[in-house]
């Protein structure tokens, strides 16, 4: 069965995107530009074991850092498999290789048909918070960069608060931890 886990890149301070989504601060940090250990072992293993990706809406429409180039997409570009989308607005057309759910049960449960065995890596905070406040997230995996936004898309935002504790997986040296529940 498939295990779900929200990864991101994010900021010193705690944002996965600049103010208006803009991601473009990323770029000098991965891929080619980053020069030597632009990726970690964590994120290949992850991009190598995703089996399908849950994306939300902005995130799917929002701001590719890599947008015209042949790294555009998710993994860099390096991801080819199918895509579910949480929405409450789908496309007219469809989309190759893309499915649009609207209810969060039903995306969940397709992109874990779509995975298999592997990982459905979820793309988005705000999916990733819904799916911690419906008990169907399993894991988190965040990659920190050297570098303050000051404002933007926060990794994990609660209004109101909230607790949800974490546990580290052994022997990992990112920030890969498993949700409790």
């Amino acid at each position: 069965m498939a295990t779900t886990i929200y990864s991101a890149a994010a900021s010193l301070d705690g944002f996965i995107a600049g103010p208006g989504g803009d991601m473009s601060w990323l770029t000098r940090f991965f891929g080619e530009d980053a020069g030597e250990g632009g990726d970690s072992t964590a994120a290949l293993r992850l991009r190598e074991s995703t089996g399908s990706l849950l994306v939300g809406n902005r995130s799917f429409r929002g701001d590719d850092p890599n947008k015209g180039t042949d790294r555009e997409g998710a993994f860099e570009g390096e991801f080819s498999g199918p895509t579910v989308v949480l929405t409450h607005n789908p496309p007219a057309e469809p989309e190759e290789g893309v499915t649009f759910v609207s209810d969060l049960n039903r995306a969940v449960e397709e992109a874990k048909r779509l995975a298999g065995d592997g990982y459905v890596t979820v793309i988005g905070a705000d999916v990733a918070r819904q799916m911690i406040d419906a008990g169907l997230l399993d894991e988190v995996l965040l990659f920190h960069v050297p570098v303050f936004l000051g404002d933007g898309v926060r990794v994990f935002d609660r209004p109101g608060g909230g607790e949800v504790r974490l546990t580290r997986v052994p022997g990992e040296t990112e920030f890969w931890c498993r949700v409790e529940r």
